[in-house]
């Protein structure tokens, strides 16, 4: 049978008004073109940002010995989940805005949409280990230091980079076996699973259910477990008998609460948007997944060092010189 090849494999009749794309478009804000370098200007601020903040928290607990506890080495892993989450979508953006440059390669595109959500993953891995530190934290004070130990957190750390993996590498590869025809423009700046197979003419049933598993089995089974954690911690907290010891107990949960917020409110209203929301304009879904991808990296750090004094001080000791006689003693909050 003769006709045109696809990248899968797949022949399609020479006879055929069906066109096979090798390249991908994507897209900047629908409806807001005219203004986009004038958009660009708070993306780049956001990016600057969000690099300088992350970076910041990494050296800070990496170089102080006294920061080598739990709480701050799940802080650093954090801070590593929204640097490459960063990487791997602001600088498409900013192409979109500065220079117009849409087309991606078939490769291009599958290595970014591997990068955004293995890291996105990370992250919500992350935020459900914080969940459980402040758990131990809360319910086991005495125990903390024995419980998550340098060798636990460790371990876990590994499980979290071995369970993202395990579940993404398969995602770009069944990609390959596809054949997209026709339309190759996507919705958002950046490669995304779900609009990418979107696009296909093949038959996407697997990448559909396998899709499907991966976020039920990372990002939806975490939330899960942190709301868990959160009731937990909540029925530790009213056991507690006097007024002041619930609230500070409850004040060492705010900032990973705003971490919870911040990552999983985006994607849970622009999911139900998706499926039981009114018809609204494109701008408002590519604005609620910017929000998704964009706004936790460049607000966690700013977060955590707000409602973290230990964090303040030693990002001010790192760019001040450091008195004679200042202690060195590091608390967990």
């Amino acid at each position: 049978m003769s006709g045109k090849a696809c990248t899968s494999g797949i022949i399609l009749p020479t006879n055929s008004t069906t066109s096979i794309v090798s390249t991908f478009v994507v897209t900047g804000i629908p409806g807001l073109e005219a203004v986009h370098i004038w958009i660009s200007i708070p993306f780049c601020a956001m990016f600057f940002i969000t690099l300088v903040s992350n970076m910041t928290i990494m050296t800070v607990i990496c170089k102080d010995q006294t920061l080598h506890v739990p709480m701050y080495l799940f802080l650093a892993m954090l801070a590593v989940s929204d640097l490459g989450l960063s990487l791997f979508t602001f600088p498409t953006m900013l192409g979109i805005f500065w220079l117009d440059a849409r087309e991606l390669t078939f490769s291009a595109c599958f290595t970014q949409m591997f990068f955004i959500h293995t890291f996105q993953d990370f992250e919500s891995a992350i935020i459900l280990a914080m969940a459980f530190d402040r758990y131990v934290a809360i319910s086991r004070p005495l125990h903390y230091s024995s419980i998550l130990t340098n060798g636990v957190i460790a371990r876990i750390g590994l499980a979290i980079l071995v369970r993202t993996f395990t579940v993404q590498v398969p995602l770009p590869i069944l990609l390959r076996t596809l054949c997209f025809c026709d339309s190759n423009v996507l919705s958002h700046s950046y490669c995304l699973h779900p609009d990418i197979i979107k696009l296909s003419c093949s038959n996407t049933r697997i990448n559909s259910i396998f899709g499907l598993f991966v976020v039920l089995s990372t990002m939806g089974l975490d939330f899960l477990f942190i709301l868990f954690s959160y009731v937990l911690i909540l029925k530790t907290v009213l056991s507690i008998a006097s007024y002041g010891g619930r609230l500070k107990a409850l004040n060492t949960c705010i900032s990973h609460i705003c971490a919870v917020i911040l990552f999983f409110t985006p994607m849970i209203c622009l999911s139900i948007l998706h499926r039981f929301g009114p018809k609204l304009p494109s701008c408002i879904y590519v604005t609620m997944a910017n929000m998704h991808f964009l706004i936790p990296p460049v607000m966690n750090p700013v977060v955590y060092v707000a409602k973290t004094k230990q964090i303040r001080d030693k990002i001010q000791k790192l760019f001040t010189k450091r008195r004679p006689g200042e202690s060195q003693v590091t608390f967990i909050t």
